[in-house]
């Protein structure tokens, strides 16, 4: 099992958004980052956990835990010449982006990136880093471990 962290401006998709949801269930699309889409289509599997940030807010942190809960497969708005997300050079036979859905286990408290700054624990974990901007970010166990703690 692999640890993920995955943003999400709260303006477009919050937590309470993802609680609204039936079944709670949502394809992570729109992700148009090469790194990103990497991790999502080469390294993530069903079951694994990650962490649903709030990122461009006035208190960014992390909102709640989610579950992987399907593969990665194409990403359906590169395909759309009306969604924001439409790529010209993406094609049905040979796609370019793809998504996982994730499900929501649970809303926790806020522990915000000032938080999590606090703790020697986290110094190295990616989101803490200076100039990091990636919207989807590997965990480390131990990291995984000390958040799950500080609940």
């Amino acid at each position: 099992m692999r640890y993920w962290l995955m943003k999400s401006d709260p303006d477009e998709f919050s937590i309470e958004d993802f609680a609204a949801l039936p079944k709670q269930t949502i394809a992570w699309e729109g992700v148009r980052n090469y790194q990103s889409r990497n991790f999502m289509r080469n390294q993530m599997n069903t079951g694994d956990q990650a962490f649903f940030y709030h990122s461009c807010c006035k208190n960014p942190g992390i909102m709640g835990i989610a579950t992987v809960s399907s593969p990665a497969y194409p990403d359906v708005s590169q395909f759309d010449s009306g969604s924001k997300y439409f790529d010209p050079k993406a094609s049905v036979n040979n796609p370019r982006w793809f998504n996982v859905e994730l499900t929501l286990t649970r809303r926790i408290r806020l522990i915000s990136i000032r938080e999590l700054r606090q703790y020697e624990a986290l110094c190295r974990m990616r989101i803490l880093q200076t100039g990091n901007r990636l919207s989807i970010t590997p965990v480390d166990p131990a990291e995984w471990q000390f958040i799950l703690n500080l609940l």
